[in-house]
């Protein structure tokens, strides 16, 4: 039978044909005039319906491709999100969105991300078992599930704990998004309105497919966001460990220049003492003795300070923490400076203070203190005293050295406690020194978790001072 053109070709019909053309070339919106004849009542509801769903899955195409584009450009996980976030509501309606991950176990989910409107009170981190949970079977089935009203569900299942918080959150819908790539179960992503019946009437096999896009973009952002963690950590290694060969390289710089003198002392008066040709009195042949102890005591010295930053820096000091009573304690190491003090007639005084326990190294404790009390002596005048005092702080004991030496200038304390720190201050008595006591101090002191200070004027002496905490951990 031969082709019959149609009954009615009036222009809306032409309308409608323009429009369905639009449709077919991809641009949206498209504007169709009501119809004045009820015959078109139905085609006009069915072209409308079809521009604005192909209108929203071409927003969905495009707000994916941005990210994707994004991904390749390098954006970390928390970027995506909140692309997720700013750009999705074009497409679903929402208040909050949050993001979990599965744990590489495979049986915990842990809060992620989230951003709202709202105050949270579902905060990062909480985590919850998947065996048994509904979560399960959101991920058994690989569709969204969709709570129409979260009030009612809370009363229903009420010891859910993440239902709770989001109903105080004052979310009463929610969409869950499983988040499923090459079919290993990543996560979840969550929708949720302050209105119930939120997303009743979505098109599930819609928000499936976005699921499904936004896996593989989550999962991407997820291990680059791994890789950026991973470089940063590798860069962190690297200035470490650039730092630490500095710092050996310095070391042995100082040995080989601090020990050439004290080696090549003791070497030539040992030439001295075996040369038979020159005649020495006893005097003469004790002090050359004298001087090879001297001598060694200063490379012996050296030689254990850089031992004990190197050891430090490496991370290997052990701390062995025990509890002891201080006053027993300070009273050993005043009497035994008092006897390297005599030769300067400086005077060591412990200051009286109530008995206390302290819980420490006391080997590292000790050491900490001769550097301070020795670094008094050597700096202060013949004569002078050096007062050491104890007191129970808020923060722990605070254990303090005071001598009457010239004081640390402005200049000086920018160096204190670094390595190798030379200070415009002259020992008093000739004495030597590398510059590391107080750096290895330091170290010791902040091991303890405690610090250590100075407290001083210029020409009035210094007090330098360490709190070891009240209660510390070994």
């Amino acid at each position: 039978m031969a082709h019959q053109p149609p009954v009615h070709s009036d222009g809306y019909a032409i309308e409608l044909l323009n429009a369905i053309e639009d449709l077919q070339a991809q641009r949206y919106p498209i504007t169709i005039p009501a119809p004045t004849d009820p015959t078109y009542a139905a085609l006009h509801a069915a072209v409308q319906n079809l521009a604005q769903t192909l209108h929203t899955r071409e927003l969905e195409r495009h707000r994916l491709s941005e990210i994707t584009t994004n991904i390749n450009a390098g954006l970390l996980l928390e970027d995506i999100l909140e692309m997720v976030y700013e750009h999705f509501k074009d497409i679903i309606p929402y208040n909050r969105i949050g993001f979990s991950l599965i744990d590489a176990d495979g049986e915990t989910v842990r809060s992620h991300w989230a951003k709202s409107d709202r105050p949270l009170s579902l905060s990062l981190g909480y985590a919850d078992k998947l065996t048994g949970s509904s979560l399960k079977t959101v991920l058994e089935s690989g569709e969204p599930r969709i709570i129409s009203d979260l009030a009612e569900y809370l009363r229903k299942k009420p010891t859910s704990i993440s239902t709770r918080l989001i109903v105080k959150e004052g979310m009463r819908s929610s969409l869950t998004c499983p988040l499923i790539n090459n079919g290993v179960p990543v996560g979840f992503l969550f929708f949720s309105s302050v209105e119930p019946d939120t997303y009743s009437h979505v098109h599930v096999d819609t928000f499936t497919q976005i699921a499904g896009q936004l896996s593989v973009i989550l999962e991407k952002g997820r291990l680059v966001s791994q890789l950026s963690a991973q470089k940063e950590e590798i860069e962190r290694t690297n200035a470490e460990l650039m730092r630490v060969n500095e710092l050996k390289s310095t070391f042995l710089g100082i040995a080989t220049h601090d020990l050439r003198g004290p080696i090549g002392n003791i070497r030539m008066i040992a030439d001295l003492l075996s040369d038979d040709v020159i005649a020495l009195s006893d005097s003469e042949r004790a002090g050359l003795i004298h001087d090879i102890g001297v001598q060694s005591t200063h490379m012996l010295s050296l030689l254990n300070d850089l031992l004990d930053v190197t050891r430090i820096e490496s991370g290997k000091l052990e701390l062995r923490f025990e509890p002891f009573a201080l006053r027993p304690f300070l009273e050993q190491l005043a009497n035994r400076h008092q006897m390297m003090a005599t030769p300067k007639d400086t005077k060591i005084l412990l200051e009286d203070f109530p008995d206390m326990d302290m819980t420490a190294d006391p080997v590292r404790v000790r050491q900490v203190i001769d550097n301070l009390v020795s670094n008094a002596i050597k700096y202060s005048p013949p004569g002078s005293t050096v007062v050491v005092n104890a007191t129970r702080t808020r923060e722990g004991c605070r254990i303090s050295v005071t001598d009457e030496g010239p004081g640390i200038t402005e200049e000086d304390r920018k160096k204190l406690f670094k390595d190798f720190a030379k200070l415009s201050a002259k020992p008093t008595g000739g004495e030597k020194s590398v510059g590391l006591g107080l750096a290895i101090s330091r170290r010791i002191v902040e091991a303890h978790g405690g610090s250590i200070g100075v407290d001083s004027h210029t020409g009035q002496g210094a007090e330098f001072w360490f709190i070891i905490p009240a209660v510390n951990r070994g």
